[in-house]
């Protein structure tokens, strides 16, 4: 039997996201799988997981907004802009809280962040990191990204808790090492939790341990990622032509919406415009 949906994973650490797909392959007994939103194997946390035909939205699955516990180092510098990488510097002079809190104000807001080497950024058809593992380096251009809120938590020993909310493609790691080197100590990441992917929370979030074969049946609907969309129940005919990929007449607002078979299945992810429908993104199985 065919199986579709989304599955909230809380990631264990040094585990890769492709490990946890991986085991959840043999596990679900179903071969496509897939994740949005790769976590490094220093991170925890939620990772959502794409199930069958939901695999196909999986462009539409990386949410806009993030939300991240960051552990920040001062005063340790290293290649990977983490607590795994190669010691470049160390600094026995570090910052205080109050310095640390007073320099968060600078990183909130519109930012230019400069993605590091250890990243899986492609640069000529070459991911970043393989460049970085051979030693050697590129020239990168800064990317917009968006700090929406940055909250100081605690100290805890050696390290800086802070409670990060972001735009997709934001670089905890290089937040951390920037914010080093705003404090003239130099910094690095040395934890990293994701609490938050648009709407999921970690806290929905299950252990990978505690999944089993029988999670088969309680996947979330994919339907899940397009919230706010007008549901359309098609006709017998509607349906024909939704299925081949034809468009037909139909009564509802421009924009899009979401198409589901007079028996309640979810078709696709469908557009209204100018009084017709068609598919944009198909989940039926063929």
């Amino acid at each position: 039997m065919a199986v579709s949906g989304l599955l909230l994973l809380d990631k264990p650490e040094g585990w890769t996201s492709q490990d946890c797909v991986a085991k959840l392959r043999g596990v679900l007994g179903e071969r496509r799988i897939g994740h949005a939103g790769t976590l490094d194997p220093l991170a925890t946390g939620l990772l959502v997981v794409l199930v069958g035909r939901a695999t196909r939205a999986a462009a539409y699955a990386e949410a806009e907004e993030k939300e991240y516990l960051a552990s920040f180092r001062p005063g340790l510098t290293t290649d990977t802009q983490d607590i795994t990488g190669n010691v470049l510097t160390v600094s026995r002079v570090l910052p205080t809280e109050a310095e640390i809190r007073a320099a968060l104000p600078r990183f909130t807001g519109e930012q230019r962040q400069l993605p590091p080497m250890y990243s899986a950024i492609k640069v000529k058809g070459q991911k970043l990191y393989e460049i970085a593992r051979r030693g050697g380096t590129v020239e990168r251009e800064p990317r917009k990204i968006v700090i929406h809120e940055l909250e100081y938590l605690g100290a805890e020993g050696e390290d800086h808790l802070l409670r990060v909310r972001c735009s997709k493609g934001t670089y905890i790691r290089t937040l951390c090492h920037d914010l080093g080197q705003a404090l003239g100590c130099g910094g690095c990441m040395s934890a990293l939790r994701r609490t938050a992917s648009g709407a999921f929370r970690v806290e929905d979030a299950r252990p990978i341990g505690s999944i089993t074969r029988a999670d088969r049946e309680t996947l979330l609907p994919v339907e899940t990622l397009f919230p706010g969309r007008e549901k359309l129940v098609l006709t017998d005919e509607q349906e024909r032509r939704c299925r081949c990929g034809g468009d037909f007449a139909v009564t509802a607002g421009e924009g899009e919406a979401l198409f589901y078979a007079g028996s309640g299945e979810f078709l696709a992810l469908g557009e209204v415009k100018d009084g017709r429908g068609r598919s944009v993104k198909s989940f039926y199985e063929v």
